[in-house]
């Protein structure tokens, strides 16, 4: 898939100098593209959702968007507490 445009993607990780974007379209991961850490903004961290601005299939530009970043954690943080809520009360019914 050659990526072209501006596209949201999470940092799921950095191992030994490399980091891991995944490419995101309407919410569903559609490609992953390993970079070098030091093209990263230097703030960024493993579970940040960040814009990609790619040209004929090269990353240009990486910047962090930490306003989207809380509002994702905040969703996982909610749906993680409504799961263990779910689940403390089925343990309760057995």
């Amino acid at each position: 898939m050659t990526l072209e445009g501006t596209y949201a993607g999470t940092l799921d990780r950095i191992t030994e100098g490399i980091a891991v974007l995944l490419i995101e379209v309407d919410g569903e991961t559609v490609a992953e593209r390993r970079v070098p850490a030091e093209d990263l903004p230097g703030e960024a961290a493993a579970g940040d959702v960040c814009a990609l601005a790619f040209e004929d299939g090269t990353l240009v530009d990486v910047e962090a968007s930490p306003e989207r970043t809380a509002e994702r954690r905040r969703r996982l943080r909610e749906r993680f507490e409504a799961l263990s809520e779910r689940l403390d009360g089925a343990e309760e019914d057995g």
